[in-house]
């Protein structure tokens, strides 16, 4: 289901550092509303959905945003 390769999807050139963009992308990333609180509570929700077809869509998107 998921395949693990070691690869930037577009090549960076990184020429000067830049802490305030740095906080924001940790922001978007790792924060209160970023992508990995997005994915849990997908996946937590899950549990209460009480047909199968929505718990199915929940597992699919709470994956697809920990794969992002």
């Amino acid at each position: 289901m998921f395949k693990y390769e070691k690869m930037l999807e577009y090549p960076i050139n990184i020429r000067k550092k830049d802490i305030r963009m740095a906080k924001l992308l940790n922001e978007q990333l790792g924060g209160a509303n970023g992508e990995l609180a997005a994915s849990i509570r997908y996946l937590c929700q899950r549990f209460t959905m009480p047909d199968e077809k929505g718990r199915a869509l929940l597992s699919d998107i709470g994956t697809e945003e920990l794969v992002q």
